[in-house]
């Protein structure tokens, strides 16, 4: 599985991104799917995930409200809507998936095999 993230950029601190995420080879709507970001000097830290493909999402609770996580099986992508952007939401943000993840571990990096090449967002506040 290869993933490709993109759509990151400079925004000002109340705006709005929209990352995407597509993925290609032995993918499967089966698959959990996340997303994780890492600020300068921070560990890569749990942003959204959805747990395969019939379960509702997950969100760490720094943005949830803000963030929303959608999937596209048809088009094997993986969006991540974010409004109302903080400067602490500046970071490079990460795209993942997993074809063995259960459901406690989704928020840990861990858990999954597969890794986008990360796309970084930039919020000036």
């Amino acid at each position: 599985v290869q993933l490709q993230a993109s759509g990151g950029g400079l925004v000002q601190a109340g705006g709005s991104l929209r990352l995407s995420c597509t993925a290609s080879g032995s993918t499967s709507s089966r698959d959990t799917v996340g997303w994780f970001r890492q600020a300068p000097g921070k560990e890569r830290e749990f942003v959204a995930a959805f747990f395969r493909s019939n379960h509702s999402p997950y969100y760490d609770t720094s943005v949830k409200g803000r963030f929303t996580i959608s999937r596209d099986n048809a088009k094997n992508t993986v969006y991540l809507q974010m409004n109302v952007l903080t400067a602490e939401d500046t970071a490079v943000y990460y795209c993942a998936a997993s074809k063995r993840a259960i459901l406690s571990s989704i928020t840990s990096r861990s858990a999954y095999e597969y890794w986008g090449q990360g796309t970084q967002v930039t919020v000036s506040s």
